[in-house]
């Protein structure tokens, strides 16, 4: 892999760079940016050919050798000088490794489909902060879930900041979008899916719950929760507490949730 040294900020070659902070809100035309050493394994890991460029602080390159080497040869890699890389991002860019990168298509329908006869659904209804979204992520990659839904109310995985706080777990566990709440519980409950929505109000502990083979476990926002026709239709567990305290921020749930349900499901 040979890189392209740039040194002009203005080079045109950079543009799809540049302004990165306000790119990641008004989107990328069917791409997402990945960000560091880590982020970018996992993105060629998953899908090499999905790489569309690779923009790398100069004194960075020498130890991406390795990274790099799983590119498709055509991939073009920029070598820039780091106030080049910084003018351009818009940013001091500490890590200085970003890539470009063509965004998966899923259909949710295809995606649960194609599950296993055992398996470990998470899906995600109003998850609008994207530290909760990354948390999630990478706690579903830890413990085994074959899949993330998202209803049509959730934030981006593929932000640029999900993606660095799920450790790249975004990039590896598949998701796709599964319209609102009612569609998403209507397409798991057809697939054969235990339904477990998790709630302070919950009917059961969880250390008391028994999850099936196909288990979906379902997670709202904090504060609103999962809506109350969710709720209607699932198993409700909550997560025993101490007295005068009934919630937790919904990563660290999930964090508890998905290690209690790994570790009986391997029992099965």
């Amino acid at each position: 892999m040979v890189a392209v040294p740039i040194e002009d900020p203005a080079d045109p070659r950079l543009e799809p760079y540049r302004a990165v902070r306000e790119r990641d809100l008004a989107g990328r035309d069917g791409l997402y940016v990945a960000e560091g050493r880590v982020v970018l394994e996992k993105a060629v890991a998953a899908d090499p050919a999905a790489v569309v460029s690779v923009l790398v602080a100069a004194h960075r390159l020498e130890g991406l050798g390795e990274v790099l080497a799983g590119l498709p040869a055509a991939t073009p890699v920029y070598a820039a000088g780091q106030a080049a890389m910084d003018a351009v991002v818009g940013f001091p860019i500490h890590r200085g490794i970003l890539a470009l990168v063509k965004r998966p298509r899923r259909d949710a329908a295809a995606l649960v489909a194609g599950l296993p006869a055992k398996a470990l659904v998470v899906g995600l209804v109003g998850i609008a902060n994207h530290d909760n979204m990354g948390g999630v992520f990478r706690n579903a990659a830890a413990f085994g879930a074959d899949a993330v839904l998202l209803d049509d109310t959730c934030c981006d995985p593929l932000y640029r900041k999900a993606i660095r706080v799920s450790v790249g777990a975004a990039l590896t566990v598949p998701f796709a979008r599964a319209g609102d709440a009612a569609a998403m519980g209507d397409l798991l409950a057809r697939a054969g899916f235990d339904l477990v929505a998790l709630s302070p109000r919950g009917e059961a502990e969880l250390e008391d719950h028994a999850p099936g083979l196909r288990t979906a476990i379902l997670f709202g926002a904090e504060g609103p929760g999962l809506p109350d026709a969710v709720m209607a239709r699932a198993r409700t567990v909550r997560i025993a507490m101490a007295g005068g305290f009934d919630s937790l921020n919904v990563a660290t749930t999930s964090g508890i949730v998905l290690h209690n349900l790994s570790a009986k499901r391997r029992r099965l």
